[in-house]
């Protein structure tokens, strides 16, 4: 496929979890995520490289952790002890060597 396919957004109470996943076929350099949220400018949440190296935002280090599995050229946000500012619409990016891909969006809402 040429879109990266997005899974795991929901509704979620503060302090809770979601785990989120992107798969995109072809030679990846460079996975991550991005996030926007009503009236803001899209920003970066987390990356990571071919070889395992990662950036967070400083908003949710120690929250978020973002991995990827090679052989399924999938990468996953995993969401921990989220919080009402986390609520946006969270877009995978894929780096190839062909070009840069972003997916549909999916969409994170943290409420009680």
């Amino acid at each position: 496929q040429v879109q990266p396919v997005e899974s795991g957004g929901g509704l979620v109470q503060p302090g809770g979890s979601l785990r989120l996943s992107c798969a995109k076929s072809g030679i990846i350099a460079r996975m991550g995520w991005y996030r926007q949220a009503p009236a803001k400018q899209r920003e970066l949440v987390a990356l990571i490289t071919s070889g395992g190296n990662t950036n967070y935002a400083d908003s949710v280090k120690g929250r978020f952790t973002i991995s990827r599995d090679n052989a399924k050229n999938t990468v996953y946000l995993q969401m921990n002890n989220l919080k009402p500012e986390d609520t946006a619409v969270y877009y995978c990016n894929v780096r190839t060597a062909l070009g840069e891909y972003w997916g549909q969006g999916t969409q994170v809402t943290v409420s009680s």
